[in-house]
């Protein structure tokens, strides 16, 4: 940086000459100078230079005299000091009394020009620093004054937050307000739709003749103002009026804005006895604490809709005969209504108590246990004391914890009772008829010959026969496992069924040119009956085989996480519409398309798959798109 002022005292006006043309102008600097030392002492000290270059014999003052003035007097002007004859005495005393550089005459124009530009950049480098101290301590203020502000900001939004009294969090705002634009006033308004009028809520150092019942219109105040435009108003210099007869010398309002409602009310802050102004950035943080009122009258609204929500709510359990019981993340009861309390016989106090404390019933408590593994809603039966049968619903709830819900299904059981009895009756009364017309129909051909028409009616008889036959089959065998028959269960591993179920159906795979997949892993053990869980997989193979056209693949997967084993029997078949996957497990329902027609079936094999999974305390469901295939998934619970 060129420009800098060199003040020279020596009484060599040849020396100066060449200072100035060889040293100092050439080289873009200002020069002073002094043929005495009370003249450069007394130019020093008027127009303080960025440099002195200073002679040691002068007349009337030496240049240690002018140093040690100089130092007296505070300057800490960098000096370059120069002699003829030197001695280390004198070295040392120039050097403590400051003096950057030490020449000794006579000197080279190069080396004086080096040394200048040494001890200039010294200083350079000095003020530089100085300045960026400056800069440093102002930032450090600035910084903070904004972590006040921050921390006052985050105070009340920990406020709107956790305090559900409205009052007391309007005027936390109202004093941070006045906090943070260091005014000397603050007040909260709210508009009042069916007066019109701003109504004071909340203020801050307010005088108690202008606060009690201040009441403003909303079209005849500077607050009405902000409201209509729903823009900051500030006002510094002049005196505004808040109300009849009080006056302000500064004042800022800010709306507060709903964002359903639209502006709610006006937050200011004035300034009644201070000259002191308002500036963009108090709008800025008054605008913050504005939203965060906005938030608190939004929550207190919304608090008290949510309340009259849960009043109606424990009305309806109340009066609600399925009983209901809600619980937080570690199962202690929240709510149960009387319903529960009744079916359940729970004790009085059993809110706040865990359930399965309180809960006795067996199967109950094993789904109490079991929901946490699963992450999922069980579903189960539950016999009470008095005996009724439930089903029980217990699920996970976001953010609240469990539900548990039941509905007295007891009436239904008995219908469903009455009606596989009946099933089972007539079924069972119909193989007696089905067997004669079948031994009949073999006797046909030793009676005599037949044509080979009456040949072609025998054998459509024979088919149909063995087709009811089948269904009734079927219909009994789903009897005796929604009854629970024939359902002992054993330690065993479900692999070993697969292998046996994939060995025997893999030759019906091999005539249709099918790829028959299966790779047997090591699984955990599962408690089951092996007749019901190969029935399960005959059913889910030969299905596949049987809706997969020639040249596709079949693949079966069995996996475990150690608390499940899951198991999945995948295709390449015509797949199943959308519209029938929520329907297939249900009876006698087969989807009718033209590419089912000549495939034949009873409907009931899937219903006999998800009653026998289920009775295994497992769930099965299906993904499924038309044309690319199936997966059918079955998940059982492994032994612990």
């Amino acid at each position: 940086m060129a420009g800098e002022c060199i003040l020279v005292i020596d009484d060599s006006n040849e020396i100066q000459e060449v200072l100035r043309t060889m040293v100092i102008e050439p080289n873009g600097y200002r020069m002073m100078s002094a043929t005495n030392g009370e003249d450069g002492l007394r130019l020093a000290l008027e127009s303080p230079p960025d440099l002195i270059i200073l002679d040691e014999r002068m007349p009337h003052m030496t240049g240690v005299e002018v140093l040690t003035r100089l130092r007296e007097e505070g300057m800490q002007t960098p000096v370059i000091f120069y002699t003829f004859h030197g001695s280390e005495d004198l070295v040392v005393q120039v050097f403590r009394l400051g003096v950057q550089d030490y020449v000794i005459k006579p000197f080279e124009p190069a080396e004086m020009q080096r040394s200048v530009e040494r001890v200039l950049e010294k200083s350079r480098l000095r003020d530089e620093r100085d300045r960026l101290v400056v800069q440093l301590q102002q930032a450090n203020e600035r910084l903070e004054r904004q972590i006040q502000e921050m921390r006052t900001l985050y105070s009340i939004g920990r406020s709107v937050t956790s305090l559900l009294d409205l009052s007391a969090v309007l005027t936390r705002v109202v004093e941070a307000a006045v906090f943070v634009t260091r005014a000397e006033e603050g007040l909260l308004l709210l508009k009042e739709e069916q007066s019109n009028t701003l109504v004071l809520r909340a203020a801050k150092n307010l005088e108690e003749r202008v606060a009690r019942g201040l009441r403003l219109l909303v079209d005849d105040s500077l607050a009405g103002e902000v409201v209509h435009s729903g823009r900051p108003v500030m006002i510094n210099g002049q005196q505004a009026k808040v109300a009849t007869g009080y006056l302000v010398n500064a004042l800022v309002y800010v709306p507060i804005r709903s964002p359903d409602r639209g502006i709610i009310g006006v937050l200011g802050v004035t300034n009644r006895h201070s000259q002191q102004n308002f500036s963009e950035h108090d709008v800025q943080l008054l605008a913050t604490l504005s939203d965060y009122a906005a938030v608190a009258l939004e929550n207190a609204r919304l608090y008290e809709r949510a309340e009259t929500e849960r009043r109606k709510l424990e009305t309806v359990l109340h009066e609600s005969s399925e009983a209901v019981v809600v619980m937080d993340p570690d199962q202690r009861i929240l709510l149960c209504n009387p319903a529960a309390c009744g079916t359940l016989q729970l004790p009085a106090n059993s809110v706040g108590r865990l359930a399965g404390e309180v809960i006795t019933q067996p199967t109950l408590q094993e789904i109490l246990r079991g929901v946490q593994r699963a992450k999922r809603m069980i579903r189960a039966e539950v016999a009470i004391y008095d005996g009724r049968t439930f089903t029980a619903y217990l699920s996970s709830v976001e953010g609240v914890g469990y539900l548990l819900m039941m509905q007295d299904v007891t009436h239904f059981k008995e219908l469903d009772r009455i009606k596989s009895e009946f099933v089972s009756t007539v079924s069972h009364d119909l193989r007696t008829p089905l067997t004669t017309i079948q031994g009949y129909i073999t006797l046909l051909q030793r009676v005599g010959p037949l044509n080979e028409q009456q040949q072609e009616f025998v054998q459509r008889v024979h088919t149909s026969v063995s087709e009811i036959t089948e269904l009734i089959g079927e219909l009994l065998d789903l009897g005796r496992i929604e009854a629970g028959y024939d359902l002992d269960m054993e330690p065993l591993h479900v692999e070993a069924v697969i292998d046996i179920v994939v060995d025997e159906l893999q030759h019906l795979a091999a005539e249709k040119n099918l790829e028959l997949r299966w790779q047997k892993p090591n699984l955990p053990l599962i408690r089951g009956n092996h007749r019901r869980l190969q029935q399960v997989m005959e059913n889910l193979v030969s299905n596949a085989i049987k809706y997969t056209p020639e040249g596709g693949w079949i693949a079966v997967e069995a996996t475990s996480d150690k608390t499940y084993i899951v198991v999945r029997v995948a295709d390449s078949g015509i797949g199943i519409p959308l519209a029938d996957q929520p329907y297939i497990f249900e009876r006698f329902y087969r989807v009718e398309s033209e590419e089912t027609e000549t495939i034949q079936g009873t409907g009931l094999g899937l219903t006999i798959v998800k009653s026998a999974v289920e009775k295994h305390g497992g769930r099965i469901w299906v993904e499924s798109r038309p044309g690319v295939g199936s997966v059918f998934t079955f998940v059982l619970p492994a032994i612990e």
